[in-house]
C-alpha cells in the first residue's frame, strides 16, 4: 500500500483530540501502558524468581548468573528490535507489526504465568523478546508519523508519550511485585498477560478511528517473489538455530557465560554494521548522511546513559533486596517497589520537561546538549550510592533514601535524552530506513545492556565504591565531552535542530 507523500497520512489523523496533540496518540499511548505494564511488572520480580531459594518459589539460580541473564534479556529485548524494524519497512508496516508483537508478548507471559522451571523461563524470554522486538520500535514510529516534520508539537508529543510508557511501568511493581512476592511468582505473571491482552484489546478497538493511515505505509515493501523467499529463509533460520541450540546446550558446548559473552560481542558489532549499512546504502541522500553522522556521537552517549540506567532492574534490585533496610517509618516495603521509582519521578516531571522545552523554544538546548546533561545526571546517580559504603561500610542496612536519590538523578537524565532520543531518531531518520532507524535507536539500549552483561559480574557488597564510582565517572565526563562537542554535532544535522 502506498501514499503520495508523508502529508498525506498525517492529514489522514484528527490532528486534536488528546491535550491537544493528535487523536491517534491516546491509542498508542494506552497501548504502550499495557505493554510496559506486563514486562515491568515482569521485570519487577523476574531477578527475584531466579535467585530465590526454591522453597520460596524461585529457581536458585546463582545470584552473579541471574545478574547476568537479566542483563543479556534486556539487551536480546531491544536488540529484536532490528527483526521488527525490518518487517515493518519491508513485509507489513508498523501498525499490523506492532499487534503480532503484542500477541507474542502475552504468550511469553502467559508461559511463566504456570510452574515449569528453567525451561518455561527461556521460552517466556524467548517469545518475549521477539514480541517486544515487533511492537516497541514500531509502537513508537508511529508517534513520529502522526506529526508533520515541522509541528512544534513533536518534542512535547512524544514527552507525552513516554510519559504513558511510565505509568504502566509505575503501577506495575506495586500490583505484580507484591502479588509475586508476597503470594507466588507465577500470580505475578498472570497478571502481566493479563495486562497485555487490555493493551491489544485497546489497540484494536481504536486504531482505524484514531489512527488513519499512520502506520499503514510499507516504506521500502519486498516484490511477491523476494517475499516468497524472504519467509523461506526465516523457517530455515529458524529451523538451524534450533537445531544448533539443541546440540550445543545438550553436549555442553553453549554454556550460559559462553552465550553472554556472544551477545556481549554482538551488542557491539550489529549497531556498527546497522551504520555502514544505512551510510553506505544508494538509497539515503547526502543530507542523510551527514545526519547519520550526527547521530553517532547520540548513539554512543545512549549507550552510557543505559548503562548506568538498566542497572535499576539489576545491581540496584539486588542492592534493594539485601542492602536496603525494608522497614521504613513502620511501613513494610517489598523490594521490588523500587523499580516504581523511576516511573514514578518520570510521571511527576515528564509535563514539565514537555513545558520546558515548549516554553524555551528556539532557546532550548540542541540535541546533543540535552543528551550532555542526561549523561552527567546518570553519573551522579552511582557517584552518590558511593557514600553509604564509605560512611557505614558493607555489613550494614542502609536507608532507602539513597536509592530514592539514585533513580531521581537519573530520571532527571533520562528526561532530557529518552525522548528527545525518540524525536531525534524520527527526524534523523533516512527515509527508505525510517522504521529499522527507530530499532537502532533501541539498539543502543541492547548494547548497553550487553555490556552490562559483563559489568553486573564485577559487582559485589565490597567492590560498591571502586564499581559505582568509576561507572559514575565516565558517565560525567563523557557528558562533559558530549556537551564541547555539540556545536559541530548541530553542523551535521542538515534540516533539523
Amino acid at each position: 500500500m502506498e501514499f503520495k507523500n508523508r502529508q498525506e497520512i498525517v492529514q489522514s489523523v484528527p490532528q486534536k483530540g488528546f491535550f491537544g496533540h493528535p487523536r491517534g496518540l491516546f491509542t498508542l499511548f494506552f497501548t504502550e501502558f499495557w505493554e510496559r505494564f506486563s514486562y515491568y511488572g515482569m521485570r519487577a520480580i523476574l531477578i527475584y524468581y531466579m535467585y530465590y531459594a526454591i522453597s520460596e518459589g524461585g529457581l536458585e539460580m546463582d545470584k552473579t548468573t541471574a545478574a547476568s541473564v537479566m542483563a543479556i534479556y534486556g539487551s536480546l529485548v531491544y536488540m529484536s528490535g532490528i527483526i521488527g524494524g525490518w518487517i515493518a519497512d519491508r513485509l507489513l508496516g508498523t501498525k499490523k507489526t506492532v499487534f503480532f508483537g503484542g500477541v507474542l508478548i502475552m504468550g511469553g507471559h502467559i508461559a511463566l504465568s504456570f510452574p515449569g522451571g528453567i525451561k518455561a523461563l527461556f521460552l517466556s524470554m524467548g517469545l518475549i523478546v521477539l514480541g517486544t522486538g515487533l511492537l516497541k520500535p514500531n509502537v513508537s514510529s508511529i508517534v513520529g508519523d502522526l506529526y508533520s516534520e515541522d509541528d512544534n508539537r513533536r518534542d512535547a508529543g512524544f514527552s507525552i508519550f513516554y510519559m504513558g510508557i511510565n505509568l504502566g511501568a509505575l503501577i506495575a511493581p506495586f500490583i505484580v511485585g507484591t502479588l509475586g512476592q508476597k503470594y507466588n511468582f507465577h500470580l505475578g505473571f498472570g497478571v502481566a498477560a493479563i495486562g497485555m491482552l487490555v493493551g491489544l484489546i485497546i489497540f484494536l478497538a481504536t486504531r482505524k478511528k484514531n489512527l488513519g493511515l499512520a502506520g499503514s505505509l510499507v516504506p521500502n515493501p519486498l516484490s511477491r517473489d523476494e517475499r516468497k523467499r524472504v519467509y523461506l529463509s526465516f523457517v530455515i533460520a529458524a529451523l538451524i538455530i534450533i537445531f544448533l541450540a539443541i546440540i550445543s546446550i545438550n553436549t555442553g558446548i553453549l554454556t550460559i557465560d559462553r552465550f553472554t559473552m556472544l551477545v556481549s560481542i554482538l551488542g557491539i558489532i550489529i549497531p556498527t554494521l546497522y551504520f555502514i549499512v544505512m551510510y553506505r546504502s544508494k538509497k539515503t541522500t547526502s543530507d542523510e548522511r551527514s545526519n547519520l553522522i550526527a547521530y553517532i556521537p547520540l548513539f554512543i552517549a545512549a549507550i552510557m546513559f543505559w548503562a548506568i540506567q538498566e542497572q535499576g532492574s539489576i545491581i540496584l534490585a539486588q542492592y534493594a533486596d539485601e542492602r536496603t533496610q525494608l522497614n521504613f517509618t513502620g511501613i513494610k516495603l517489598e523490594s521490588s517497589w523500587f523499580q516504581s521509582l523511576n516511573p514514578i519521578f518520570i510521571v511527576i516531571f515528564a509535563p514539565f520537561f514537555a513545558w520546558l522545552w515548549i516554553k524555551l523554544g528556539n532557546r532550548q538546548p540542541s540535541t546533543a546538549g540535552k543528551f550532555a546533561f542526561g549523561l552527567v545526571l546518570a553519573g551522579l546517580s552511582f557517584i552518590v550510592m558511593i557514600f553509604p559504603a564509605y560512611y557505614n561500610g558493607v555489613d550494614t542496612l542502609v536507608s532507602p533514601i539513597w536509592l530514592v536519590l539514585s533513580f531521581f538523578l537519573v530520571v532527571l537524565g533520562e528526561l532530557c535524552l529518552s525522548p528527545v532520543g525518540l524525536s531525534a531518531t524520527t527526524r534523523l531518520a533516512p527515509a527508505a530506513f525510517s522504521a529499522q532507524t527507530m530499532s537502532l535507536w533501541f539498539l543502543s539500549n541492547a548494547s548497553a545492556q550487553a555490556i552490562n552483561a559483563q559489568l553486573v559480574k564485577l559487582y559485589k557488597p565490597e567492590t560498591e565504591i571502586i564499581y559505582f564510582g568509576v561507572i559514575g565517572a565516565i558517565s560525567i565526563l563523557l557528558g562533559l565531552i558530549l556537551f564541547a562537542m555539540s556545536p559541530k554535532i548541530q553542523t551535521y544535522m542538515r534540516g533539523t535542530r
